[in-house]
């Protein structure tokens, strides 16, 4: 039972941390090139990159609110539940992604 749930969230957790690192790597060559401030772009990416990397990883906002809804409204506990445990994966490793792009480009100074 653990083993599923946890399989469960890694999918959506290691999709928005990579959607933030690899946004944040790939999307600092201008910043390195053009303005010889990489970190300052990785920084300022990492953090535009959150909310969409959760996006990403939970596949799109209709399917997740219908399956809400349905859970909330039809008091289904069991799908309420799991997009509940999707969207915390998916919230926590994008904000783990940020919390490392930050760390390594020095706190964003």
């Amino acid at each position: 039972m653990l083993f599923r749930l946890l399989r469960m969230v890694s999918y959506p957790f290691f999709t928005s941390l990579g959607v933030v690192l690899g946004g944040s790597f790939f999307g600092v060559i201008p910043g390195l090139i053009f303005d010889g401030r990489p970190f300052m772009a990785a920084y300022g990416l990492a953090r535009s990159l959150k909310l969409w990397a959760m996006i990403v990883a939970i596949g799109g906002t209709f399917p997740t609110i219908r399956a809400l809804e349905e859970g909330i409204l039809g008091r289904e506990l069991v799908v309420l539940g799991k997009q509940l445990l999707l969207l915390t994966g998916a919230f926590v490793g994008a904000n783990f992604g940020h919390w490392l792009i930050t760390t390594l480009a020095g706190g964003g100074e």
